[in-house]
């Protein structure tokens, strides 16, 4: 038995007046999804544990099976990772937005949906400018980049941006966590690392104010990328791979246009399989990577199959292309492979599902519990006959818990 996970990142939401009361996934047209709850087993997973924010870097590495209060180090070292960063033991790795400030608060997350092109060019700037040996900032995809700090320290408190549209962005400062006393003389205290990064950020708007491309944006009126937003600090993390905690996996891969997602799978022991035109936004190669999967379960045991444009729809709150990308994943995503593997001699277990909610009217995640289905060819079905969040809590799964899903879907072979 082969098993894909195929992720819809932010996909549940909850019920929007504007629908008549359903929630987008019991709006939107979604027969594959719904034809593969009927015919197999859901339930609903809570994937945050207890103390964390409702992260996709936390959710998804509790998904794939790990006990987050073993292996949590932040983003920054995940998408280290994904970038081919290897970090030294000194390294502290921390997440790097380039965001859009306006009128003082923090408008958007992502400066603009700025293309890699566009992000390389302003975090190469901006290394030239506020780089040092201490300090490197470092391109990663579209609005996502990494700034290295040797000898921070990864206890501070951070505010995501995607957490806080249209707050005012002073109050939202890096501060030490209190309570923290720093015992390793090596590294900067925590109150000294959030020092140093608000001067960072505070440089960083005077840099990006003054650079053509954000003088360009600003004659056209457009959003302006005009400050850096550091968050989820950490340090080299230490993970068992798939395949030491499920034997049954020889070869996995992960196909992810998200940084933070290949480099869970970097310590996962994944390969990284890239996808040309694979954007993370609604106009991402669907097509690519449904074929992508289709050749990696080919070959390998495992595969963990991410789509990233449910998320960036819910945290721009756009209704309407939320529920395109959900209707974007059943038809282009989960009926193709289903289609293709159903044919095959060697069965394949398939489980659909999302890592958090965020719901549009929100605009940020929340830490409640997803629904999921499993189906494989000969599974005995349970009574749910659609996919959605209302539906799924009748599955016969129940309500799981963090690493019991992956421990289910293993089970299965």
């Amino acid at each position: 038995m082969k098993h894909i996970i195929i992720l819809g990142d932010g996909m549940a939401d909850h019920a929007v007046e504007r629908l008549g009361g359903k929630t987008l996934l019991q709006y939107a047209d979604t027969p594959y999804m719904d034809m593969l709850a009927r015919k197999g087993r859901c339930g609903r997973l809570m994937t945050i544990p207890d103390g964390f924010l409702p992260g996709s870097e936390v959710a998804n590495t509790a998904i794939l099976g790990y006990d987050l209060n073993k292996v949590y180090e932040g983003r920054g070292p995940l998408e280290a990772a994904s970038i081919g960063y290897e970090m030294q033991p000194e390294d502290m790795a921390i997440r790097c937005n380039i965001v859009c400030l306006e009128n003082g608060r923090i408008k958007n997350h992502h400066g603009g949906h700025l293309t890699t092109e566009d992000g390389d060019m302003l975090i190469q700037y901006l290394d030239k400018h506020l780089g040092s040996d201490r300090i490197r900032f470092i391109t990663g995809i579209q609005y996502r980049h990494l700034l290295i700090i040797k000898g921070g320290n990864k206890h501070i408190v951070c505010a995501p941006p995607h957490d806080h549209p249209n707050e005012e962005w002073i109050p939202l400062l890096v501060k030490p966590e209190e309570g923290y006393v720093e015992t390793d003389d090596s590294r900067m205290t925590p109150q000294e690392t959030a020092d140093l990064i608000n001067e960072l950020i505070l440089k960083s708007q005077k840099l990006l104010m003054e650079h053509p491309f954000n003088q360009e944006r600003g004659k056209r009126g457009a959003d302006m990328a005009n400050s850096i937003w550091p968050w989820s600090a950490g340090y080299r993390p230490s993970m068992q791979t798939i395949s030491e905690m499920y034997p049954e996996v020889k070869r996995g891969a992960v196909i992810s246009a998200v940084d933070l997602i290949r480099g869970i799978g970097h310590y996962a022991g994944l390969r990284n399989i890239i996808v040309e035109g694979a954007t993370g936004l609604a106009n991402t190669n669907y097509e690519g990577k449904a074929q992508a999967a289709i050749e990696a379960l080919k070959t390998d045991d495992f595969v963990f199959l991410h789509l990233e444009a449910s998320d960036e729809a819910g945290h721009d709150g756009d209704l309407d292309l939320k529920l395109h990308t959900i209707e974007y994943l059943d038809h282009r995503i989960v009926e193709p492979i289903y289609n293709e593997v159903k044919t095959w001699n060697e069965p394949v277990c398939i489980a659909v599902m999302p890592d958090h909610p965020t719901p549009v009217e929100i605009r940020t995640h929340v830490k409640e519990p997803v629904p999921f289905l499993i189906y494989y060819k000969g599974i005995e079905p349970d009574e749910v006959k659609c996919y959605d969040e209302v539906s799924c809590v009748s599955g016969s799964y129940g309500l799981l818990h963090l690493e019991q899903f992956m421990n289910e879907f293993m089970k299965i072979k």
